[in-house]
C-alpha cells in the first residue's frame, strides 16, 4: 500500500514575517496605527460620564463581556466596544448636538451598521441620573446580540 502524499495548506503569512518571527501584517478595520496617539489621549481624558460607565464595564463586570474603550473601527473612534457581541456604546454630551455633528453621526452609524456592529446611545445625563437603568439597557442589548 502506498502512503498518500501529505497535503499542506498554503501559508498566508509573508515570508518576511516568518523569517523574523513576527505577527502577520495587520488587516482589517480595527485600531488604525495613525489613530494610536489620539485614542490614547481620549482614554487618558475620559469625561466624567465615561468614567462612571467604564467602572461598570471594565474587567468583564457586565455579563462577563469584555469591553474596550476609545477603540478605532475604520476611521471612527467609538466610546466603548464589545468585540464579542459587536456592540458599540456611545455617550453623547453637548458636543454631539450640533447640525454638523448630526451628519457625521449619521454617516458613522451607517458605516458601523454596514459592518454588522450594533450601536446603543445614551446621553451623559442618563448616566449621571441613573447608571443602573443604563446598565440594564446595555445588558438587554448584549443578550439580544448574542
Amino acid at each position: 500500500m502506498v502512503n498518500p502524499e501529505p497535503t499542506f495548506t498554503k501559508c498566508v503569512w509573508p515570508r518576511s514575517c516568518i523569517a523574523r518571527r513576527m505577527s502577520p501584517p495587520r488587516t482589517g478595520i480595527y485600531n488604525a496605527r495613525h489613530q494610536k496617539q489620539f485614542r490614547k489621549q481620549l482614554r487618558n481624558s475620559l469625561t466624567s460620564a465615561e468614567a462612571i460607565l467604564w467602572r461598570s464595564l471594565k474587567d468583564r463586570a457586565l455579563l462577563g463581556k469584555k469591553f474596550r474603550r476609545q477603540t478605532g473601527i475604520g476611521r471612527y473612534i467609538v466610546d466603548f466596544y464589545c468585540p464579542e457581541c459587536g456592540l458599540v456604546i456611545e455617550l453623547d454630551g453637548a458636543r454631539h448636538y450640533s447640525i454638523t455633528i448630526e451628519r457625521y453621526e449619521a454617516e458613522r452609524t451607517r458605516y458601523l451598521e454596514s459592518r454588522g456592529i450594533g450601536i446603543i446611545r445614551f446621553e451623559n445625563k442618563e448616566v449621571y441620573e441613573d447608571v443602573e437603568a443604563v446598565l440594564e439597557k446595555i445588558k438587554a442589548a448584549l443578550v439580544e446580540s448574542t
